[in-house]
């Protein structure tokens, strides 16, 4: 079984079941936040300028170069002590690589990965394999990143797991049409809406649900909230498709 890494929720270190590391032991918010950096970019080098700027934001000490070294000194030990031989911090020219195995498992990959295996089971025209997918993905992007911070690489992987988050919710949603369970659908895809209120395929799901539940005025409820959205904000009308679906319950 693969090294496990979890950067939403709790941030911890996992392998064949047994907790190595968590985030009590990385000497507080900096440490989760550099540990939590090095992992989410550990296909590239991170400048210093770039974990400083995180740490400190636009107060970075005039001592900042000490306090990063010795925050990184105190994790390389600490990943030493928890026993990850296979696990290497390495610096090069100002920059930090976290050297992870190769197998290694991290949350926020598995769920980005996970929701494109769902769409690509959808076009596939294979809903119970998209329904698992999308459901992995959606386990793991509904937790909390790192809370409690707000520096840019931070409010960046959120705003991926949210991405993450709305595709999931849309995932589900069209299954559960197809399964015939429309309260599902209608649960997931309010949510995708509420995520992205201005992403059509999402109300297009929505107003499908509410139809095979039973309620069309609320599809077509769904439909001119959208259409005044578009209008009112963008100054455009609904797109073709969302104009199909719409067409489609009103015929009904």
């Amino acid at each position: 079984m693969p090294l496990r890494i979890y950067l939403t929720g709790r941030v911890l270190v996992e392998d064949n079941g047994k907790i190595l590391l968590d985030e009590r032991r990385l000497m507080g918010r900096q440490g989760r936040l550099v540990f939590a950096h090095l992992v989410g970019e550990h296909l590239r080098a991170v400048s210093r300028d770039e974990l400083a700027g995180e740490l400190w934001l636009d107060k970075v000490p005039p001592s900042w170069e000490r306090s990063l070294s010795a925050l990184i000194s105190k994790l390389r030990a600490l990943l030493a002590s928890a026993g990850l031989s296979d696990v290497a911090l390495n610096a090069s020219f100002g920059h930090y690589q976290l050297s992870l195995p190769a197998d290694v498992w991290i949350d926020v990959e598995a769920a980005s990965g996970a929701i494109d295996r769902a769409e690509s089971a959808l076009r596939g025209d294979k809903p119970q394999e998209a329904w698992g997918w999308a459901q992995a993905a959606y386990q793991i992007s509904r937790r909390s990143f790192l809370m409690g911070e707000e520096g840019p690489w931070v409010t960046l992987k959120r705003s991926e797991l949210r991405e993450v988050l709305m595709r999931a919710h849309e995932c589900l949603s069209e299954p559960s049409i197809w399964h015939r369970e429309p309260e599902y659908a209608v649960r997931h895809a309010r949510e995708a809406v509420a995520i992205e209120p201005f992403r059509e395929t999402s109300y297009q799901l929505l107003m499908r649900a509410h139809a095979a539940v039973g309620n069309r005025a609320e599809a077509l409820r769904v439909y001119e909230r959208c259409r005044n959205l578009l209008s009112e904000e963008l100054g455009v009308p609904p797109s073709s498709q969302t104009e199909a679906v719409y067409l489609d319950i009103l015929r009904s």
